[in-house]
């Protein structure tokens, strides 16, 4: 685990490029990759260790119906899925071919890509989605 967590740290943030001027600067930006890297791995092990579990108790209403509604390309179910397909589809986000005979799990790369795309999808649904306030234009 601790290896993913590294390498996650290495290859997907890159760490090992940042060149700063004081350590300060190099805790503060460690402090906010850290972050980062243990929510992919949260929500991949939390994916595998309780793939019946609901969702909305990792991801938030605008989160998974932003995600649904841009893989999926139809309307997200009145219930939220289980938070196993939930990870599948973000990991689509990233790369991850999501085809029905695969049984390997998503990898921390496409997990970690399709979590930056969640961000920016839910942000969306916020602002433009069907619950969004009304705006005089």
């Amino acid at each position: 685990m601790i290896e993913i967590l590294f390498r996650t740290l290495e290859s997907g943030c890159r760490v090992e490029e940042r060149r700063f001027r004081t350590a300060k600067r190099v805790v503060a930006c460690l402090a906010v990759y850290l972050i980062v890297a243990w929510r992919t791995l949260f929500v991949r092990r939390r994916g595998r260790s309780c793939p019946d579990l609901d969702c909305e108790a990792v991801f938030g209403p605008a989160e998974w119906k932003s995600v649904w509604m841009a893989v999926r390309q139809e309307r997200p179910p009145q219930k939220p899925p289980r938070l196993a397909d939930m990870v599948r589809l973000i990991a689509q986000l990233g790369g991850y071919v999501n085809r029905p005979d695969r049984a390997d799990p998503p990898g921390p790369r496409t997990v970690w890509i399709g979590l930056q795309r969640r961000h920016d999808l839910a942000w969306a649904w916020d602002v433009f989605g069907p619950g969004a306030p009304k705006r005089d234009v």
